[in-house]
C-alpha cells in the first residue's frame, strides 16, 4: 500500500513555523499530554490540548489547571479555549500569556453537542455576529505577541451560515488563521464533509491562513484536500483515533522527511505487532500523565476499538484490554496475538469515532430571529460554559 506524496508544504501560524501543514484537533478526553506526545513521536505539526473552559481557567479549576500543563517536550504549545463571554475569554488568554502557559491559542465555536447550543454556545454563537466579533478581537488583543486562531463549523444548519461572515470577521479582529471543519451543528458528524465549503473559505479569507478539517482519513486524503481547496492546512480529528502514526505518514505525504521525494512513498507497515506497541506506549504515556497505573490503564480502555479495528484480536483479548488495570496485565495480553499478523487493509480504515445523526440544532428560544444578541439572553449563556468537546 502506498500514498502519494506532494513537493514539501510548510505553515506558519502567526510567528510559528512548522514543518507540515498538519494540526492535531482537539478532543475530549483523547487529546491529553499523553496523547499529543504519541503523535509527537511519528510525525510533526502543532498538537492542540484538550477545548479548556475559560470560566473554570480563570476560577483555577484543579482539573483545568493540570490539563493546561505540557510536557516539557511539547513546543510548541497549544491550548484550546471555549467560551461565551467577552471578558471572560479575554482573562483566561490573558492567563495563559501572562503565566506562559501556551505559544498558540486557538478559539472553538464548532462544538455542536445539543446541551451546548441550546445555551447560544459552540457552532450557535457565531450567529450572533457582533458577539463572535467582540469575543475575538478581545482575545487577540489579551494573546499579544501569542498567535490566536479559531476554529468554526459552517454555521447552524444550511438555512443558517455563518463560516465567510465570520472567517472574514476574525481576519479583521486580527486571528493568526481560521480553521473549519465542513459541516453544520445539525450534521453533528454525519455524512460527508463539505470541503467545497473550504475552499470558498480561502477565497473570502486572503491574508491568513485557512485550514480545513473534516473526513481526513489517510494521508492521501489531507492531500486530496489541499489540492481541491487550495487550503494552507489540515486539522486532524476522528481519523488518528487508534492511528497516531499517522502523523508520521502525513508528513511523509507533505515532504517533511528529507529522504521523502515526490512519487510515492510506503505507509507504515502497521502489522499488529506494530499497533500492540503503539497501544502499549499509549498506557504507559497515560501513566505518566495520571501518575497513577491503575488510572491510565482505565483511560487507554477507550482506545482499544480504534487500535485494533479490521485486526484478528479475539473478543476474549478486547475484553481482557478493556478491562485491564495495570501495565502487567496488558503486557500479557498483547503477548497472546500475533505480532506478525499483516495490515488488514480496508477493514482499518475509513470513519473512526461516532458519527451521530443528522438533528435539529437545540438553540434558545428566538435565537434565530436576529444575528445581534439580545441584551436578556446573556444570563442564560453563561450555563454554556461547561465542559464538552469541541467541533
Amino acid at each position: 500500500m502506498t500514498l502519494a506524496t506532494t513537493s514539501a508544504r510548510t505553515l506558519s501560524i502567526g510567528p510559528i513555523d512548522l514543518d507540515v501543514p498538519v494540526v492535531l484537533a482537539p478532543m475530549a478526553g483523547i487529546t491529553n499530554t499523553a496523547f499529543r506526545r504519541l503523535c509527537r513521536e511519528y510525525g510533526a505539526g502543532l498538537y492542540v490540548s484538550e477545548m479548556i473552559t475559560s470560566r473554570a481557567l480563570v476560577e483555577r479549576n484543579e482539573t483545568t489547571m493540570r490539563l493546561i500543563r505540557h510536557h516539557e517536550s511539547e513546543t510548541p504549545r497549544s491550548i484550546q479555549l471555549y467560551g461565551v463571554d467577552p471578558h471572560t475569554i479575554s482573562e483566561a488568554v490573558r492567563i495563559i500569556v501572562a503565566e506562559d502557559h501556551a505559544d498558540h491559542i486557538d478559539l472553538n465555536f464548532g462544538c455542536p453537542v445539543p446541551k451546548v447550543t441550546r445555551k447560544g454556545g459552540g457552532a450557535a454563537l457565531p450567529w450572533k455576529s457582533s458577539l463572535f466579533a467582540e469575543i475575538v478581537t478581545r482575545a487577540v488583543k489579551a494573546a499579544g505577541d501569542v498567535p490566536l486562531t479559531v476554529k468554526m463549523r459552517k454555521g447552524i444548519d444550511p438555512d443558517h451560515l455563518t463560516f465567510l461572515d465570520a472567517g472574514r470577521a476574525a481576519e479583521d479582529a486580527g486571528a493568526a488563521a481560521v480553521a473549519l471543519h465542513a459541516r453544520t451543528a445539525s450534521e453533528f458528524y454525519s455524512g460527508n464533509a463539505d470541503w467545497n465549503a473550504i475552499g470558498e473559505l480561502k477565497q473570502a479569507v486572503t491574508s491568513i491562513p485557512v485550514l480545513g478539517n473534516g473526513d481526513i482519513w489517510s494521508a492521501d486524503d489531507a492531500v486530496r484536500m489541499m489540492a481541491q481547496t487550495d487550503c494552507d492546512g489540515v486539522v486532524v480529528g476522528r481519523g488518528c483515533l487508534g492511528r497516531p502514526w499517522l502523523f508520521g505518514e502525513l508528513a511523509a505525504a507533505f515532504g517533511a522527511d528529507p529522504s521523502t521525494s515526490s512519487g510515492t512513498q510506503r505507509v507504515v507497515d502497521a502489522t499488529l505487532g506494530f499497533v500492540a506497541n503503539a497501544f502499549r506506549r499509549h498506557a504507559e504515556l497515560l501513566t505518566e500523565f495520571f501518575e497513577d497505573e491503575d488510572r491510565g490503564c482505565r483511560d487507554v480502555r477507550k482506545h482499544v476499538a480504534w487500535y485494533f479495528k479490521g485486526y484478528p484480536v479475539g473478543g476474549d483479548i478486547r475484553t481482557g484490554l478493556a478491562t485491564a488495570s495495570s501495565l502487567a496485565e496488558i503486557d500479557d495480553l498483547l503477548g497472546q496475538l500475533d505480532h506478525s499478523a499483516p495490515y488488514p487493509g480496508a477493514d482499518a480504515e475509513g470513519q473512526r469515532g461516532r458519527a451521530g445523526r443528522p438533528k435539529r440544532p437545540a438553540l434558545p428560544d428566538k435565537w434565530l430571529e436576529s444575528r445581534e444578541l439580545a441584551a436578556s439572553a446573556s444570563e442564560m449563556m453563561r450555563g454554556a460554559e461547561i465542559e464538552n468537546s469541541g467541533g
